[in-house]
């Protein structure tokens, strides 16, 4: 018999959506005084990725690029999602060990009045 356990497909299936900027995308949208030539160019080699879980929590992966000649926007997302990823399996690992230990603790027989205190 298999021990209960989380599987790869249950945390993909509980991602239900992914965005992505770079922060530079960021500060622009909350800086409004921050133009181009203002930018440091770092942020634009700085790629986030935020996952929504199907119960409504977020997790964020980054992936940050040395050089803009060796950026490349499509392998940014794929590390930082990659990364995101990454934090939700302790996530559902605790979800799985309280459900465990709460059923462990439902079929355990109740100790008489006076006893075990």
């Amino acid at each position: 018999m298999t021990a209960p356990r989380i599987t790869e497909d249950e945390v993909m299936g509980n991602v239900v959506s992914a965005h992505y900027f770079t922060a530079a995308q960021g500060v622009d949208m909350s800086d409004p005084e921050m133009t181009d030539a203002k930018m440091p160019p770092s942020l634009h080699l700085l790629t986030f990725c935020v996952l929504i879980l199907r119960n409504g929590f977020t997790v964020t992966g980054e992936s940050a690029c040395v050089s803009p000649e060796n950026f490349d926007t499509m392998i940014g997302r794929k590390v930082a999602r990659e990364n995101a990823v990454q934090k939700i399996w302790p996530l559902m690992g605790y979800e799985l060990k309280e459900r465990l230990y709460w059923a462990g603790v439902s079929a355990a027989p109740e100790a008489p009045a006076g006893e075990g205190a």
